[in-house]
């Protein structure tokens, strides 16, 4: 398995499982499926209430620890340095383990730099291997990796062949950030099953649009959580060593870039209002 070497010298498998929108019931079946079929990276947050599912799968894998990299994420309703502090606490107790591999701030709104701060001290006693970002873009970023003594060894952005998030991989390249790629298959938005591009590279290698579009991502040196409930799928998304793309066929895949996301604008107030109100409106432990 592809890794990348993160700016603080952690080493991180190049594709992972994420289990975003997987209940809490049924993450613990699906994580154990990844593990078995050799996935070695698992993606989890606070706001998705199933890390506890992500450590019971870790602890009953029967894999070391050492050779698992889990990464988790503190949500809006935790920021600030001692509530951040104590949820980085209680994220460790439902993942059943004595540190987290990467730790990401989830959105770019509310205490962040308190949360920054209870990170990097996390990171400085051993409870977290790398910090990075989620969703935070352009200024924000720059912001933050200025004024903070840890820079973002990750951020977590909407990435796809449609999104490719060429002006802030150029930002993040001047502090050593990498970029972490959610919705890689871009949630199925803009035809991507079916773009003419992605189809006739595609048939050319025998094999379909969504691994063209993964493969992609993965030669451009970007890190990738895709999810599947299919166990086939959960292999196939795997195995894309075999598939070689052209630099013709690279360079066309390029021209598919809109510019933008698809599926969220995170300087859109609607959509801060939605982020902020999310953990009342969505914790199951609320209902």
């Amino acid at each position: 398995m592809k890794t990348i070497t993160l700016n603080n010298g952690v080493v991180m498998p190049q594709i992972g499982y994420g289990v975003w929108q997987i209940s809490p019931e049924e993450c613990e079946h699906y994580v154990s499926e990844a593990l078995a079929v050799g996935y070695r990276s698992i993606d989890t947050a606070q706001a998705y209430y199933n890390e506890e599912g992500v450590g019971a799968a870790v602890s009953k894998s029967g894999v070391a620890r050492h050779d698992i990299f889990i990464t988790t994420k503190v949500w809006i309703s935790n920021a600030g340095e001692d509530k951040a502090a104590r949820s980085i606490d209680e994220s460790l107790r439902k993942l059943r383990t004595d540190y987290i591999d990467l730790l990401l701030i989830h959105q770019p709104f509310g205490d962040y730099y308190g949360t920054w701060r209870a990170m990097e001290r996390a990171y400085r006693d051993g409870k977290v291997r790398a910090i990075g970002l989620s969703n935070f873009y352009d200024a924000r970023f720059v912001d933050l990796a200025e004024n903070m003594d840890v820079k973002p060894a990750v951020v977590q952005l909407e990435t796809h062949v449609f999104s490719q998030q060429n002006k802030m991989r150029r930002l993040m390249a001047d502090y050593g950030t990498r970029l972490m790629a959610w919705s890689p298959l871009a949630r199925g938005m803009n035809g991507i099953f079916t773009n003419g591009t992605l189809q006739s590279i595609a048939s050319r290698h025998g094999t379909d649009t969504a691994h063209v579009a993964l493969k992609f991502l993965l030669d451009e040196g970007i890190i990738i959580i895709p999810q599947s409930t299919k166990r086939e799928r959960m292999a196939a998304n795997l195995a894309l060593d075999d598939l070689e793309l052209s630099s013709d066929e690279m360079e066309a895949l390029r021209r598919l870039d809109t510019g933008h996301p698809l599926a969220a604008d995170f300087n859109d107030p609607e959509m801060a209002r939605f982020l902020l109100d999310y953990d009342r409106q969505h914790n199951p432990a609320n209902r």
